[in-house]
């Protein structure tokens, strides 16, 4: 069952993660000149990205499975192919920050 829930949850934690990040840039760094648009919103990047990569860790670890399935020791089979708590972490974790570097090098 929790592996099923793993995309929900992060989805979920990812909502609660820009609450807070929302919280940073209205209320602790907020905008008060156009000059600081760029500076807030490359904040709200990095604080999402820092705040979201220990969460998405923990959820790996609390709702996926370390069980041995055969020939896999310490992972799960999705279909028929062998994963594991540390792919799946890894697959979100680099989908966050490829999005981060994505958006620190374009600028957007």
């Amino acid at each position: 069952w929790g592996a099923l829930m793993f995309p929900l949850t992060v989805s979920g934690v990812g909502i609660v993660v820009c609450l807070i990040t929302n919280f940073v840039a209205t209320d602790l760094s907020p905008v008060r000149k156009e000059a600081d648009i760029e500076r807030v919103l490359k904040t709200q990047l990095l604080v999402s990205s820092l705040l979201m990569t220990p969460c998405v860790y923990g959820l790996a670890v609390a709702l996926l499975p370390s069980a041995t399935c055969g020939g896999c020791t310490g992972g799960f089979y999705i279909g028929s192919i062998c994963s594991s708590r540390i792919n799946a972490f890894l697959c979100v974790a680099f989908g966050l920050w490829g999005g981060c570097l994505i958006g620190f090098v374009t600028e957007y």
